[in-house]
């Protein structure tokens, strides 16, 4: 490493931390926790380019056994384990279980049936990255009469 670059690391990551730390601060003052799942925003903002899309970034905690009803989002979702294992399953699919560093998607049209932590002992989290229309909300909820384990996906 040469000498300008040795220098400008330091500062970089000083500035990196007065921008972090009050994020990290807020984040904290909204975290809501519901149906054992611990939900904390971290980023929502709008997509240079892209009129009326925006990109929201959560961190979700399940709580030993937490596990989420039947939602979709209405949105491109990609989620990346954290912690944990986790269960997920969209309609028409199988499920797959997860473990820290894998990754799962969501299309707008995709009814998320099963979103749930594996471990009845161990809390499990992940981020969850949402591009989604502008003021729209993150999550939605299904009624049971519009989904099934194993139907067939929506018609897109």
């Amino acid at each position: 490493m040469n000498v300008t670059a040795a220098l400008r690391m330091p500062a970089a990551l000083a500035a990196l931390t007065l921008l972090l730390c009050p994020l990290a601060k807020s984040t904290d003052a909204r975290a809501e926790e519901k149906d054992g799942a611990i939900v904390t925003p971290l980023l929502s903002k709008e997509l240079a380019g892209i009129a009326g899309k925006e990109v929201a970034m959560v961190k979700v905690e399940y709580l030993p056994g937490g596990a989420s009803l039947p939602h979709r989002h209405a949105a491109d979702v990609l989620v990346y384990v954290l912690e944990g294992a986790l269960i997920m399953q969209v309609q028409g699919k199988d499920p797959v279980t997860l473990k820290p560093g894998d990754t799962f998607s969501e299309t707008p049209t995709d009814i998320h049936v099963q979103s749930a932590n594996a471990s009845k002992t161990q809390p499990a989290k992940f981020l969850a990255i949402v591009i989604k229309d502008k003021g729209a909300p993150v999550t939605r909820p299904v009624t049971p009469a519009t989904h099934s384990t194993h139907g067939p996906a929506p018609t897109r």
